[in-house]
Order: structure tokens, then sequence, then C-alpha cells
């Protein structure tokens, strides 16, 4: 007899349910993670608006997102701070057990760890001046000796700025959240971002305007939460917690608040 999805689903529910209850029989990761009921979250914490730190905490899209799969596992999150230079090596040398904060998913990075599905799809974008705004409407706009771009070290962000504005003065700046605010104050002309973060910041900042958003720099990609692959069974149990959440439309709730 033909499952309806429905049934399908349930019986996907059941399984998990047993992985849950019986973690003794699971991958050394999860089990150590349902035994200490801790998931290890890293971040850099300084990506509007997945992934931020402040003297509050913690908040964001992926917070959110992260503490619902945690609750949903009967866990506790443990943030551990990293940053974009060190979070492949972070992950690998198990400091966490997952990895959020807006990640871009690519080849690069799935050849050495596990993504979960991807979401929020956006392309490379710029965020100027407002008053600026008619100077930038093309790539070879940006990579002209005059313009100052101010990058962060360690992401994708950089990697397009070395590769695409060698002809810009290019400069570094290890606080990401901060960047911005210098774009603004005149102490540099672009930041290279992705489409969320820019809108982010010029609906923040009247003085900023996020450039390239209608026709992006790149082709559409999505970010994703990272997973170490050393645990077959852990990466199965938190796609379908990613799963489950987004069924209920919880992922849709937290894209509402944070990414609209």
């Amino acid at each position: 007899m033909m499952r309806t999805p429905f049934a399908t689903f349930l019986a996907a529910a059941a399984i998990a349910v047993g992985v849950f209850a019986q973690s003794a029989h699971a991958g050394p990761r999860l089990d150590r993670i349902m035994e200490a009921k801790v998931l290890r979250v890293g971040t850099p914490g300084d990506y509007r608006p997945f992934a931020i730190k402040t003297d509050a905490g913690y908040s964001g899209h992926d917070i959110d997102v992260i503490e619902l799969m945690a609750k949903e596992m009967g866990v506790k999150v443990e943030y551990v701070p990293t940053s974009w230079p060190n979070l492949m090596k972070d992950i690998q040398s198990d400091k966490f057990d997952v990895a959020v904060g807006g990640i871009t998913r690519n080849v690069t990075r799935i050849r050495q760890i596990e993504m979960l599905p991807g979401y929020a799809p956006f392309g490379k974008v710029a965020l100027v001046r407002a008053a600026d705004k008619d100077k930038y409407k093309t790539l070879a706009d940006l990579n002209q000796p005059a313009v100052r771009v101010i990058k962060n070290p360690g992401g994708t962000n950089e990697t397009f700025v070395l590769e695409n504005l060698k002809a810009a003065q290019v400069g570094t700046h290890d606080k990401n959240a901060e960047i911005p605010a210098l774009i603004a104050e005149g102490k540099g002309d672009v930041m290279i971002t992705e489409t969320y973060e820019a809108l982010h910041y010029a609906k923040a900042d009247p003085r900023l305007h996020a450039a390239f958003v209608a026709t992006p720099l790149t082709p559409q990609n999505t970010l994703g939460f990272m997973l170490p692959k050393d645990d077959a069974d852990y990466s199965r149990v938190m796609e379908f917690v990613w799963g489950l959440i987004d069924a209920r439309g919880q992922l849709k709730l937290a894209s509402d608040k944070w990414l609209k």
C-alpha cells in the first residue's frame, strides 16, 4: 500500500524519537550530546541579522533557530566564540558541535564538513554611503584605485574582494560588525557583504545604502549551519530536527522576524 506523505513523516518522527530516547546506541558525538544534555554552538557572533553577540548575549536568526533545535532535542545550548579565519579549524578540532552565524554554503566547505539545508538565498552586494550610491553601478565602478574597500578577514567576502577588487585600496578590519559604521563615517567607501547584512545596516542607518541588491555581484547562493563529519547519526538527527521545525512553520517565523 502506498504511504501518504503524512504517514511517511510520522514514521520518520518515530525513528527520531527512538534516537533521542536510546542515544547510547547512536554515534559518539550524538551520544555525548544527549548524555551531557549540551549542544556546543560555535559562532563568530558578528554578523547581523544572523548572529550577533552583545552584552545582553547572543541574538539573531540563527540563534533563534539553533535554540529551537536544541529544545526539540532536549538539550541546552552552550555558545563557543570563534572567528571567521578559525571557523573551519575550530569545528574540525572539536571545539563545538555546530557552527552558525551566516555561513555561506560552498564546495570548499562541504568537502571538509557537513552542512544543513540552505536558507536565506542571497548574492554578494556592496554597502556604501547613501550619498555615493550613484557612483557604483557595476563591479568595475568598485574596482577603482580611488575606492577604499574595508573587508573582514577569513570568509567568503574577503575572498570576493581579493579576487575581484584588485585595483581598489583594500584594508582589513577584524571586527565585522564595526565596518558599516566606518563606511558611514567616511573611513572607507565600500563593504562587500551579503544581501541581508547590507539591507539590515541600510535600514538601521540612513547614511548607508545597499547597492546591487536587485542585481547581485555573484550568482545566488544560500547560508547553512556547519556540522563535523565524524558522526553520521548526529548529522542525520540534526537534519531531521531541521526538517521538523521547517514543517511546523518555525523556520518561516524566524525568517519573517529577522530577514524582512
